[in-house]
C-alpha cells in the first residue's frame, strides 16, 4: 500500500511554512527542520533533537522522510564514478550516479522509472516506462549523493571542495520534460539558498526534444541549462534513432529551440551520440553545422556507450576529432567530446537501467 503522508523532500520551504502554520506550530521550527533536511542531511527523526517532541510526533504521523534505501552501489575501476541502485517506497528502483572530476562532483539524477521515449541506443528507453518520479524522489537522489559526499569528507582529514555537491544533471533515467511539474518543483527545492543551494548555472536538464516542454521553459524563463538530444540532422535519420521525433519533428524541434534561445538569451547544448558509420562522417558534421547555423549553440559529442539492446559501435577518436574540426573551422560552432565516466559499471550516458533485482 502506498504511503500517503507528505514527503518532506517534495515540499518547498514556502509550502512547509504554510503546513506548519496550519498545524499552529511556531514558524521557527520550519527553519530548524529545513536545516536538518538540507544542511545537516539528517536521515531520521532521531537525528533532529532540537525539534520539540510534539513537532516530531506530528511529523511522524503526517509526513515521511523520503530517504531512499540503497539496493546496490558500484564503483568504477578508476574510482571516479559510483552508481547507486536506489529503492523507492513502492519498491520500484532507479539509478543515480556520482561522478568525480577535477575540483568538482556531479550527480546524474533520474526523473522517471524507465522512459517512454524509446531511443534505440538507450538502455532506459529499451526498458520502457513505468511511472513518473515525485518531486521528493528527485530531490532525495541529490540528498543521497550529498550525504555520501559528507561521509567521505568525514572519513578524511579536512574539508575539500570536491566533497560538496555543486552540479546536477537531469540526464539519468527518464525524460525530464515528460515529468515537467515534478522536475521543476524539485529544481526549486534544490536551488533554495537556505538548503543545498545549487546555483542555476550548475543545473542541466537534458531532453530528447519534447517541444511543448521546451516552449514552456522558454515562456517561464527557467534559470537552468538546456541540453537537447539531437543525434541526427534530418527527420528520417532522427526518427529512426529517436521515436519521439515522429511526434515532434525536427523542424518543430528546431523552431522551439529558436524560440527558447530568443526568449531566454541562453545557448542550448546539442547532444550528438557518435555511432560509428551511422552519424559520424564529415557530411554529418556539415549537416549539423547547417542545422545550427546562426543559433547560440554548443555541441556535446558523446561516443556511443554499449547497451544490450543496440548493436552499434562508438565512433573512433579520429572521426570525433574530424567532426569537431569541421564544426569549429567551417561553422564556428564550439563542441566538446564528452569525458567518459563509469562505462565499465553501466553508468555512462544511455546506460542506466534496472535490469537486476
Amino acid at each position: 500500500m502506498s504511503d500517503l503522508r507528505l514527503d518532506l523532500y517534495g515540499l518547498t520551504r514556502e509550502q512547509l511554512t504554510r503546513q506548519f502554520a496550519e498545524w499552529e506550530f511556531s514558524l521557527v521550527h520550519v527553519a530548524r527542520l529545513w536545516n536538518y533536511l538540507y544542511l545537516e542531511l539528517a536521515d531520521s527523526w532521531a537525528a533532529m533533537p532540537d525539534l520539540p517532541v510534539r513537532v516530531r510526533a506530528k511529523l511522524d504521523r503526517e509526513t515521511r522522510l523520503g530517504v531512499l534505501s540503497v539496493a546496490r552501489e558500484t564503483d568504477s575501476s578508476d574510482g571516479f564514478t559510483r552508481k547507486y541502485l536506489l529503492r523507492l517506497a513502492d519498491d520500484e528502483q532507479i539509478e543515480t550516479v556520482l561522478m568525480r572530476y577535477t575540483g568538482r562532483v556531479t550527480a546524474c539524477i533520474s526523473s522517471q522509472v524507465g522512459c517512454a521515449m524509446g531511443c534505440v541506443f538507450c538502455a532506459t528507453g529499451q526498458m520502457g516506462f513505468t511511472r513518473h518520479l515525485t518531486p521528493g524522489e528527485i530531490v532525495a537522489q541529490a540528498v543521497h549523493v550529498a550525504r555520501a559526499l559528507r561521509a567521505a569528507q568525514n572519513a578524511e582529514a579536512g574539508p575539500s571542495p570536491v566533497h560538496r555537491l555543486r552540479n546536477i544533471v537531469l540526464m539519468g533515467m527518464g525524460e525530464p520534460l515528460h515529468n515537467y511539474d515534478a522536475v521543476m518543483q524539485a529544481i526549486d527545492i534544490l536551488r533554495d539558498s537556505n538548503g543545498l543551494a545549487l546555483a542555476s548555472e550548475r543545473i542541466t536538464l537534458s531532453t530528447v526534444g519534447v517541444v511543448p516542454g521546451i516552449l514552456r521553459l522558454a515562456a517561464e524563463k527557467r534559470p537552468l541549462h538546456l541540453a537537447v538530444s539531437l543525434h541526427a540532422a534530418n527527420q528520417a535519420e532522427r526518427a529512426a534513432l529517436v521515436p519521439a521525433a515522429k511526434k515532434w519533428t525536427l523542424d518543430e524541434l528546431m523552431a522551439a529551440c529558436r524560440v527558447y534561445s530568443e526568449q531566454t538569451g541562453r545557448r542550448i547544448f546539442y547532444e550528438w551520440t557518435l555511432i560509428e558509420g551511422k552519424n559520424d562522417s564529415a557530411d554529418h558534421a556539415r549537416a549539423v553545422g547547417h542545422l545550427l547555423r546562426g543559433l547560440p549553440a554548443q555541441v556535446n559529442l558523446i561516443p556511443l556507450n554499449p547497451t544490450a539492446g543496440y548493436a552499434g559501435a562508438p565512433t573512433r577518436s579520429e572521426a570525433a576529432k574530424r567532426f569537431q574540426h569541421i564544426l569549429a573551422q567551417e561553422f564556428k560552432i564550439p563542441s566538446t567530446v564528452r569525458q567518459r565516466r563509469g562505462i565499465d559499471i553501466g553508468a555512462g550516458c544511455g546506460q542506466l537501467a534496472v535490469a537486476e533485482s
